[in-house]
């Protein structure tokens, strides 16, 4: 079983979401709060797998909430449940260690996929929050006279549009005809050349710098 603990200010959001998850076979909804005060106290007795975190709550923000558990469990597996507003903390929420952002519109199967492919050790990140960010970020004084980065392989620039494009290692290895081993080494490459920890980290750098020619139509 997946446990999973919900966290956000709105009763009937997080009835509506327990009750979602709970179609699911294999996971478990084992508490909820509404706010990250309560939060953290809750996590002492019972740890879950997957954390799915409001951002915008009283009393204790999801950022601060997500900062604060990640201190004392660094291992812990926290996705954002984020609306458009929220575009101002993606870059923060990134560099205190969350797993993945995911719309609260989004549906079920969406859902599914996010937990599991970090539940697994992955990340996640929504393509339609992906397409904000392009949006919110896009400056025309960021260019590719900006960007440091010039030693890309081509290899490394597939494996690239492939991961901002919200492709796993599994589907990647399968698109390029590639081992998901080597496709772990490109990774391990990329987040090398552009200093970045993570594959969100390394989707916002390649955004950031024009490293990729993401295009909604590519979904």
């Amino acid at each position: 079983m997946i446990n999973i603990t919900l966290v956000d200010d709105h009763k009937m959001f997080r009835d509506g979401l327990r009750f979602a998850l709970s179609q699911v076979e294999d996971f478990n909804v084992i508490n909820d709060f509404n706010n990250g005060v309560s939060f953290l106290e809750g996590i002492k007795n019972e740890m879950p797998d997957i954390v799915l975190m409001d951002i915008g709550m009283p009393k204790m923000d999801g950022a601060e909430a997500t900062q604060e558990a990640l201190k004392i469990y660094p291992n812990i597996k926290i996705i954002a449940l984020s609306m458009f507003s929220d575009v101002e903390y993606y870059h923060k929420m990134v560099s205190i260690g969350v797993k993945g952002f995911l719309m609260k519109e989004s549906g079920i199967n969406e859902l599914e996929k996010a937990i599991r492919n970090i539940n697994s050790g992955g990340t996640y990140f929504s393509q339609e929050l992906l397409q904000e960010i392009i949006i919110h970020i896009s400056n025309p004084k960021v260019n590719s006279s900006n960007n440091k980065v010039t030693d890309l392989t081509r290899r490394e620039e597939e494996v690239l549009n492939l991961i901002c494009k919200g492709y796993d290692n599994k589907e990647i290895a399968e698109m390029l005809f590639i081992s998901q081993k080597t496709v772990e080494g490109h990774k391990t490459n990329l987040m090398s050349k552009t200093n970045t920890k993570n594959s969100i980290n390394l989707m916002l750098f390649a955004i950031k710098n024009n490293l990729i020619d993401f295009k909604p139509s590519d979904q």
